[in-house]
């Protein structure tokens, strides 16, 4: 992984959407770091040409959020 790219990911967006997950699931920091990075959404986000990044932090917590319940990861029409 890009240094660059590692640094937008783990200092700008992954704390953003731990947050929300803690906030709006009722999980503590730890259980909320955990499901989030065994999640197919982190797997996606980590890839750099998925460009996911792009989107905002809610936008992935949305799409982690679908994974849960469904399974699948979905991407929002733009």
């Amino acid at each position: 992984m890009d240094e660059k790219f590692n640094s937008i990911l783990s200092i700008a967006l992954i704390p953003q959407i731990i947050d929300l997950i803690v906030k709006n699931e009722g999980l503590d920091d730890i259980s909320a770091i955990k499901e989030f990075y065994c999640s197919k959404t982190y797997e996606m986000l980590a890839k750099e040409e998925t460009k996911m990044w792009h989107f905002s932090p809610m936008t992935i917590y949305s799409m982690w959020k679908y994974e849960k319940k469904t399974g699948e990861v979905v991407f929002p029409e733009e």
